[in-house]
């Protein structure tokens, strides 16, 4: 069993910027892929990025050139750089540990899940 705790969010401008934290209570290396998803309101939850065990990303075209995912498996975290943000951003952000690989992108039927972290783009 793994913890997953997102910390981070908040509100900012469109245009601005914010880094997501995803820190795992265990040894994130034991998982063959870390990933970002987000729910808007009203909205079904969707993928956003992953990274693999080899370092691979994988982003959505909605954030391609905008978010960059990152991981430091010495530290369990997992980041989620999110850059140039639009108010169709706003969303709560969940990290989570999947065991397929990268390569079954967007197939990654998570494992576990964090609570969660709010981020609001205002116009």
């Amino acid at each position: 069993q793994v913890q997953l705790v997102e910390s981070g969010g908040g509100l900012v401008q469109a245009g601005g910027s914010l880094r997501l934290t995803c820190s795992a209570s265990g040894s994130i290396v034991s998982f063959s892929t870390m990933a970002w998803y987000r729910q808007a309101p009203g909205k079904q939850r969707e993928l956003v990025a992953g990274i693999g065990r080899t370092g691979l990303r994988k982003y959505v075209d909605a954030v391609k050139g905008r978010f960059t995912i990152s991981s430091d498996n010495a530290k369990n975290t997992v980041y989620l750089q999110m850059n140039s943000v639009k108010p169709e951003d706003t969303a709560v952000y969940y990290c989570a540990a999947c065991s397929r690989t990268i390569i079954s992108w967007p197939s990654m039927t998570p494992n576990y899940w964090g609570q969660g972290t709010q981020v609001t783009v205002s116009s």
